[in-house]
């Protein structure tokens, strides 16, 4: 397809299995991590143009969108996961996880949908989260985050929709990808959350194990693009087409209850 395709964190997991399927469907893939350069003939896929994007460097941003030239997808996958009690997550990290999952991504999207607008073509992904509907206790922030990259998809799909340009949320629940090994955690040694906190953990990690590859979300992905009208929303993942229609339907301290009894928490 005369398409180009642009995925932000393209060298692992979600990211890399949609620059794999979009390549195997003829589009252009251009994919992102922060060192390309130091890249593993195991993390590339072939015929992707790989590029350097920081997230949480505003030069870096603008440099990508400068570079990468007519962008007609926008894949924003690219993040981090963290975890810790509410009263323990320093500053820092909450500012560092906002920029690089939210306000980045955001960026990105506001340079290049531009572009889209004026050609009247464009489709803009935001790989979100089953939490952002589900909230987790430990998870606060990681929570938080992809409820505002899915509250800016939601309001911007709006503008952008009569000029051919769709703005869609992607969110997977447990996905076998290997991010359990790269979640930031915060949590002190005398903690009075430490016991739930470590319990809630070891279900997260469980879980991930056990859930879908990421190639079924990468399809899920190429479905929202290649649609005429995409959805606002795709779940994929931890039996979605089940829990969504449970959630509206049942009260929501029961769904609190099932969550929690899920990550190992009881309340």
């Amino acid at each position: 397809m005369d398409r180009t395709v642009l995925v932000t964190g393209a060298s692992s997991g979600i990211g890399k299995a949609a620059a794999a399927a979009f390549v195997a469907r003829g589009y252009r893939v251009v994919g992102t991590s922060r060192r390309p350069e130091g890249l593993s003939a195991e993390q590339r896929v072939d015929g992707v143009e790989y590029r350097p994007l920081d997230l949480g460097d505003e030069a870096s941003i603008e440099a990508l969108a400068a570079a990468v030239g007519a962008v007609d997808v926008l894949v924003n996958n690219a993040g981090e996961s963290q975890s810790g009690p509410f009263e323990e997550l320093p500053g820092d990290a909450l500012r560092r996880l906002f920029q690089v999952n939210v306000l980045g991504p955001v960026r990105l999207t506001q340079l290049l949908v531009a572009g889209m607008r004026e050609r009247r073509f464009g489709r803009v992904v935001m790989v979100g989260s089953m939490l952002a509907s589900f909230p987790l206790a430990y998870r606060s922030s990681y929570v938080a985050s992809k409820a505002a990259l899915k509250g800016f998809s939601d309001g911007a799909r709006h503008e952008y929709s009569p000029f051919g340009v769709w703005l869609t949320t992607v969110e997977p629940g447990s996905i076998n990808t290997g991010i359990s090994e790269r979640r930031t955690k915060y949590n002190s040694a005398g903690s009075p959350h430490r016991g739930d906190f470590e319990r809630m953990l070891g279900a997260l990690d469980r879980n991930e194990r056990a859930g879908v590859p990421a190639e079924r979300v990468a399809a899920t992905i190429v479905k929202a693009v290649e649609a005429s009208r995409p959805r606002a929303h795709y779940a994929v993942g931890s039996n979605a087409p089940v829990v969504f229609p449970l959630r509206r339907l049942l009260p929501a301290g029961l769904v609190e209850k099932v969550v929690h009894r899920r990550h190992g928490l009881r309340r």
